[in-house]
């Protein structure tokens, strides 16, 4: 495993997108974001606000889209989408009971995980990167599909998570789109910032 700043060629990025991510970030990173409030409704739109309002989902979502940036090429959509189907796997676990125990410690260790990574830019093969990612998805997902009840509107929430995920991810992935040295310089430390989430977590 190597552990080193990502030398990649500039390219030029269209900066209207990258700002429209980081606001996007910047939201859900506002103060109404809480450690896990749990579920109220399990409705199309309450699924789509909990990773917003979740800082454990949300700092390890946007780690995920931040590392698939660093890394490059395949890993831009590998690492999201693994982690998303690994979610949703997770959620169907979870719903007919074989959640594992510990599973939040698991979400918050995740969440340290993902940070170090990104602010060490670790280079490791794409294939271990996703079992990390998945492993970090499937908890994630039975946290979750644990705490509904079997019903139609469960699924529905699913749906609005899995589409709020996808969007973090993507927006994790613009925010961290290679170009000039200082740019890397700002995603390691957000990785850094994501470890000091984690840790306001834990003494939460």
């Amino acid at each position: 495993m190597e552990c080193n700043l990502l030398f990649t060629p500039p390219m030029k990025t269209k900066l209207p997108w990258r700002f429209a991510s980081l606001a996007l970030l910047a939201l859900a990173s506002s103060p109404f974001a809480q450690a896990h409030p749990g579920h109220g409704p399990t409705d199309l739109v309450t699924g789509f606000l909990h990773p917003l309002t979740g800082w454990d989902h949300l700092l390890a979502m946007v780690a995920v889209g931040l590392w698939a940036a660093q890394l490059g090429g395949r890993a831009r959509w590998a690492l999201p989408a693994t982690f998303v189907g690994a979610m949703v796997l997770g959620a169907a676990a979870g719903l007919a009971g074989f959640a594992p125990p510990g599973v939040e410690s698991a979400i918050l260790a995740s969440v340290f995980a993902l940070g170090l990574l990104v602010a060490g830019a670790v280079r490791m093969p794409l294939g271990a990167g996703l079992a990390l990612v998945g492993l970090a998805g499937a908890c994630h997902g039975a946290a979750h599909g644990a705490e509904m009840p079997w019903q139609a509107d469960s699924l529905q929430f699913l749906g609005g998570m899995v589409a709020a995920t996808a969007l973090l991810h993507a927006s994790g992935v613009i925010a961290g789109a290679p170009g000039m040295k200082s740019s890397r310089t700002i995603v390691r430390w957000a990785g850094v910032g994501i470890v000091a989430g984690g840790f306001a977590l834990l003494l939460a």
